[in-house]
């Protein structure tokens, strides 16, 4: 029988920063989620009509994985009805400058990428 211990249990990937970071952000709505805040502070339904084809409840979720892990602020003013409004974190800022050159990457090599594919399911 397993030992019991006082100690808190890990998330999955919580040992490997690598795995655990790429596991949030890695996602196609935290990717377009956090370029829709490259300019400026936004509400929900603005960040929904820029993002387009993502659900009310999966931009949700993706809103609060990038607060809970620090990429982007959550600002509720008291006002009726409230408004809230999300913003990049100085470390959401720093994630820019890698993410953009991802995306660039992708975008140079996708033809290369998708003839392999492909190649790959004819062969």
């Amino acid at each position: 029988m397993p030992e019991e211990t006082d100690e808190p249990k890990l998330q999955p990937g919580a040992g490997c920063p690598i795995r655990g970071v790429l596991d949030r952000i890695g996602d196609q709505w935290s990717l377009l989620t956090l370029e829709a805040l490259e300019d400026e502070k936004k509400r929900f339904n603005e960040l929904l009509r820029e993002i387009g084809d993502i659900s009310k409840q999966m931009l949700s979720k993706t809103l609060r994985h990038l607060e809970q892990d620090g990429f982007i602020s959550r600002t509720v003013y008291p006002e009726v009805p409230p408004r809230v409004e999300y913003e990049l974190t100085e470390m959401g800022r720093s994630f820019l400058i890698p993410m953009k050159a991802l995306i660039g990457w992708a975008e140079r090599n996708h033809s290369e990428i998708m003839s392999a594919r492909q190649r790959h399911e004819s062969g």
